[in-house]
C-alpha cells in the first residue's frame, strides 16, 4: 500500500463522527487532567480504560491517546498560574512561566505554551508516520532473543532514568516481575505463586492494579498534603505571542521537538526527563543564561515542546515493536491486548485504519487542543479552585467502579484497594511506581521470549550471544546497570534526580 492510499484511509477513519467525537473527549480529559493538579496521567488513562471497553480498538486508543498528550497542553496552565506543576512534566515550566506570570506576562507565557506544544505535537506525528513503516520493515527480522534483548533494556533504561534510587527502581523491577509470574504458567498451565487461592488463578488483573497503584494512592496521598492552590491574580491579555516572543522562541521550540521527540522513543525515556534536558540545553547555549529562572520565554517554549513531542515519541516502539518505553505506554499496551489487537511489526501492514486513523486523529487532537486552550483558560483557572475534598470521592467512585467493570468480581475491588494501600506507602518512601508496572506488564511477555529462545537453542544460553542485536541489546542494558558504580556518574544522576 502506497503513503497516499494509506493517508485516505486514515483519513477516513480518524474523520468518522464517533472517533472525531472520541477524540474530543480525550483531549478534553486530558487537559482537564492536566490542568488539576495530583491525578496525573498514568491514573487518567488508567481510570478511564474500562472505559473504552465497548469501542472499537481504533476508538479506544484515539481517546487514550487524546488523554496522554491533553494532559502535556494541561499541565502548562497549573504551572505558570499556580506554579504547581499539573504533570510532572510541567515541573521545569513552573521556573520561568510562573515568573512571567507575575511580571504581567501570564497571556503570552500560556500563549508560546500552547503553540510550542502544537507545533512539537505536529512534528511528532510526522515522524511517527515516517519512522514507524520503516521500523516495522527491520523488525521483521527479531524473534524472540531480540524482542527478550529489548525488553530487558527498556526495563533497565526505566530504572536508570526514573526518579528515585536506583536500587528502589530494580527492587520495584523484581517486584513487578513477582507480581507477572502469579496465576498459570504460560507454556506449561501449571499453577504458579496462588496458594491454593482460586481467584489468584488467573493472575492479578492489570486494571485494578494499576488503578490502585496510580489512582487511589494519590488520592490517599494527597490527602494529607496542605492544599495551596493561590492563583496569581493577573488579566489573561495577550495570549498571542508577539513578533519578538517568536524570534526568541521560534529556535527553544524547533530544538525541544527534536530532542524530546527522540528522548521518548528512547525505552525508558519520559516526558519529564525530555523536559528537564531541554531546559538544560537552553540555558547553556542561551547568551543570557542569567535570565533563566526569571521569566526567560525561552524556560517555556523549549520544555513545552520537549514534554509534548515526547509523548509521541513514545508511541513509537509500542506501535512497531508492541515494546512500551513508559508506564503510559504499558497501560497503552493492555488496552489494545484487552481489545486484541497485538501492537509490533505486523500492525501497520495488516490493520492500516488502525495505525493510520490514530495518526491523522492526532493531528486532529492537536487542532482542537490549540483551539481549546487559548480561549478556555478562564474555565480552566475556576476548574483550579475546585477543592480536592470535592474531587477524590469521585475519584475513587470512579476506581471502584471501573475495577469491578473488568470482569465483574468484588475480588477486583478488594485488590485495587490493597494495591492502592501499597502505591500510597511506596509514594510516602519514595519507591517509584513506573518500573514495577512496567515489569508487571512486560514480565510475562519477557518470560515468554526467553523461554522461546532456550527451545530454539534447545537451552543453551548462546543464542543471545549469537544474535547480534539480541548481545547488543544485552551488553548496553548491563552497561546502564553498571555505570551507576562510577561515583562521578552516579552522584550527577543523583542530582539529576533530585532537581526531577
Amino acid at each position: 500500500m502506497d503513503f497516499y492510499s494509506a493517508l485516505q484511509i486514515g483519513v477516513a477513519t480518524a474523520f468518522q463522527p464517533m472517533n472525531l467525537l472520541y477524540c474530543f473527549i480525550g483531549v478534553l480529559i486530558g487537559t482537564l487532567i492536566g490542568v488539576l493538579p495530583g491525578i496525573g496521567t498514568s491514573g487518567a488513562v488508567a481510570i478511564l480504560m474500562p472505559a473504552t471497553f465497548t469501542m472499537s480498538p481504533v476508538s479506544a486508543i484515539i481517546m487514550l491517546a487524546g488523554i496522554y498528550y491533553g494532559a502535556m497542553y494541561g499541565g502548562s496552565t497549573t504551572s505558570i498560574l499556580v506554579n504547581i506543576p499539573g504533570e510532572a512534566a510541567s515541573v521545569v515550566t513552573c521556573f520561568d512561566g510562573y515568573q512571567m506570570a507575575r511580571q504581567g506576562r501570564a497571556g503570552r507565557a500560556l500563549g508560546i505554551s500552547a503553540f510550542g506544544s502544537f507545533i512539537a505535537g505536529m512534528f511528532g506525528v510526522a515522524m511517527i508516520s515516517l519512522m514507524a513503516p520503516s521500523l516495522a520493515g527491520l523488525a521483521f527480522d527479531f524473534g524472540p532473543p531480540e524482542f527478550f534483548g529489548l525488553m530487558v533494556l527498556g526495563l533497565t533504561l526505566s530504572t536508570f532514568l526514573g526518579s528515585g534510587s536506583m536500587v528502589k527502581a530494580l527492587l520495584m523491577v523484581a517486584l513487578g516481575l513477582v507480581l507477572g509470574c502469579v496465576g498459570m504458567d504460560p507454556i506449561s498451565g501449571t499453577p504458579r505463586l496462588t496458594y491454593g487461592i482460586k481467584p489468584l488463578l488467573d493472575g492479578f488483573d492489570m486494571v485494578p492494579v494499576v488503578m490502585g497503584l496510580f489512582g487511589i494512592s494519590e488520592v490517599l496521598f494527597n490527602l494529607e498534603q496542605e492544599e495551596q492552590r493561590e492563583i496569581y491574580e493577573t488579566k489573561l491579555k495577550g495570549l498571542l505571542p508577539n513578533r519578538e516572543d517568536w524570534k526568541r522562541s521560534w529556535a527553544p521550540i524547533t530544538r525541544g521537538s527534536i530532542l524530546g521527540f527522540f528522548v521518548g522513543v528512547i525505552p525508558g525515556g519520559t516526558a519529564v526527563i525530555s523536559s528537564f534536558v531541554s531546559y538544560a540545553v537552553e540555558k547553556r547555549i542561551s547568551k543570557h543564561p542569567e535570565g533563566f529562572g526569571k521569566g526567560a520565554i525561552e524556560g517555556v517554549a523549549g520544555p513545552e515542546a520537549a514534554n509534548n513531542a515526547a509523548t509521541f515519541g513514545s508511541m513509537v516502539p509500542l506501535l512497531t515493536l508492541g515494546i512500551p518505553s513508559n508506564v503510559v505506554m504499558a497501560l497503552f499496551l493492555a488496552a489494545l491486548m484487552i481489545h486484541g489487537t497485538v501492537p509490533g511489526p505486523m500492525l501497520i501492514q495488516n490493520q492500516p485504519d488502525f495505525f493510520w486513523g490514530v495518526m491523522i486523529s492526532m493531528i486532529v487532537g492537536n487542532v482542537m487542543l490549540l483551539v481549546l486552550n487559548l480561549p478556555l483558560i478562564g474555565m480552566w483557572v475556576k476548574i483550579l479552585k475546585v477543592p480536592y475534598r470535592i474531587l477524590f470521592p469521585l475519584i475513587i467512585l470512579f476506581c471502584l467502579i471501573g475495577s469491578y467493570s473488568v470482569n465483574y468480581r468484588v475480588v477486583d475491588m478488594v485488590v485495587m484497594l490493597a494495591f492502592g494501600g501499597i502505591g500510597y506507602l511506596m509514594k510516602k518512601y519514595q519507591y517509584d511506581g513506573g518500573p514495577l508496572i512496567l515489569a508487571f506488564i512486560l514480565g510475562p511477555l519477557l518470560e515468554t521470549a526467553l523461554r522461546q529462545s532456550l527451545i530454539i537453542s534447545h537451552g543453551g544460553l548462546d543464542i543471545f550471544v549469537k544474535r547480534p542485536l539480541a548481545l547488543g541489546a544485552l551488553l548496553i542494558a548491563l552497561a546502564f546497570l553498571l555505570i551507576p558504580l562510577i561515583p562521578a556518574i552516579g552522584k550527577k544522576r543523583e542530582k539529576f534526580v533530585e532537581q526531577d
